[in-house]
């Protein structure tokens, strides 16, 4: 089934509640970039939690940034969002597989590192976009996008982000879901809430069982009035073209240029992103070098 995310609000706003399946989402990131176990699980992780940033901060068009580097073997992780859903991401180290944690687990927190920050940078279209940053505080990334949230956005929040990866390194399942706290919400609704997280399994766990994003809602709120206010389709998608790479070819020196045309008869762009490969041949170049010398 098609990923989706459930927006909900619960016992008429004491709190907003997003969960999601993010299963073939991470899928394709892990098979776009080739990533191993450790690196595929920070990749998912980061991607689900900016899939939940993006679809609970953003409207419209606007769009958003997420930076995670812990100076950890996998490197700098960056990912987009929109208000739609849609995410992109890629990162540093993708051939990265570390031996399993003492809970005999994916070691998330060995592999992201927790020397370093988590850069949010949110593009309202103003002209000058917002940028909020975090130490991280565990690696294990669920808890940093909770402390995020919580210090730059000024919303007590709990994030659980989670990724089954198989021994073959592709993606059985992968989920997670953000509960945010609003002003109405009474301390003991917070404290029976805080309980139930930390008695609950991962969200990866609960697909593998066959659970559904909105049977996940049933198990963080069994006894409270769940409003589904949206159910939407999310998903891996690269907005990258032929066209947008040959605006930044033009952007370079016009001698650059030229030696690729003498020496290397042609270029290749590769997107960050989803890794797609564009080819320029002689000719495509010349004309980009023509129009850049025109303007």
């Amino acid at each position: 089934m098609a990923d989706y995310l459930v927006k909900s609000l619960i016992d008429n706003g004491m709190f907003r509640a997003y969960v999601v399946d993010a299963t073939e989402t991470v899928a394709e990131a892990q098979q776009r970039h080739d990533t191993w176990s450790s690196a595929t699980a920070a990749l998912g992780r980061t991607l689900i939690g900016t899939m939940l940033l993006s679809t609970s901060l953003l409207k419209g068009k606007e769009t958003l940034t997420v930076k995670v580097n812990g100076h950890g073997p996998v490197g700098a992780i960056v990912a987009d969002g929109n208000a739609d859903g849609t995410v992109k991401g890629y990162l540093q180290y993708p051939h990265i597989s570390l031996p399993l944690n003492e809970k005999h687990k994916i070691d998330v927190k060995k592999a992201v590192g927790v020397q370093g920050m988590m850069t949010v940078t949110k593009d309202q279209g103003l002209g000058q976009p917002y940028t909020g940053q975090v130490p991280l505080i565990s690696g294990e990334l669920g808890e940093d996008f909770t402390y995020y949230l919580a210090k730059s956005e000024q919303i007590p929040s709990a994030v659980g982000v989670s990724v089954f990866v198989q021994p073959n390194n592709t993606v059985k399942v992968a989920g997670g879901f953000m509960i945010q706290v609003m002003p109405g919400a009474s301390d003991e609704a917070i404290s029976r809430l805080e309980n139930r997280i930390k008695e609950m399994p991962m969200v990866s766990e609960l697909l593998l069982d066959g659970q559904k994003p909105e049977d996940i809602l049933k198990l963080l709120f069994p006894d409270e009035q769940i409003k589904i206010l949206q159910k939407m389709p999310v998903g891996f998608k690269c907005d990258c073209s032929k066209d947008r790479f040959a605006k930044s070819l033009a952007a370079i020196q016009p001698a650059a240029i030229k030696e690729m045309i003498d020496q290397d008869h042609g270029a290749e762009a590769v997107c960050h992103f989803c890794g797609t490969k564009y080819q320029f041949s002689e000719d495509d170049l010349r004309q980009i070098l023509t129009e850049a010398q025109a303007k």
